[in-house]
């Protein structure tokens, strides 16, 4: 199965197949969907900072810390903070 942007997890998931082809475990589909189902009742505080989350989760994956931080402020956001540093670049 190929899998590439935002949106090719989530098919494999539905298609209960991990990348090899294999079959992703029923315990674990249930627990993922379950997590997942209690996540999209959970109040949001705000798209913006969801948005901020989101690019410093995967962000951190794709730059390094200096340009990270610096395309977040470049952005108007904050810039990375201490906690997103040791998370994400230790």
């Amino acid at each position: 199965m190929a899998i590439a942007g935002p949106g090719g997890v989530d098919d494999a998931i539905a298609a209960g197949l991990d990348l090899d082809g294999s079959p992703i475990p029923g315990p674990m589909l249930e627990l993922y969907r379950e997590v997942m189902d209690l996540e999209s009742k959970r109040a949001r505080s705000g798209v913006k900072k969801s948005m901020r989350n989101r690019i410093v989760k995967t962000g951190a994956k794709h730059f390094d810390q200096d340009t990270l931080n610096q395309r977040l402020i470049a952005a108007g956001w904050d810039g990375l903070k201490d906690k997103e540093i040791a998370f994400f670049y230790s």
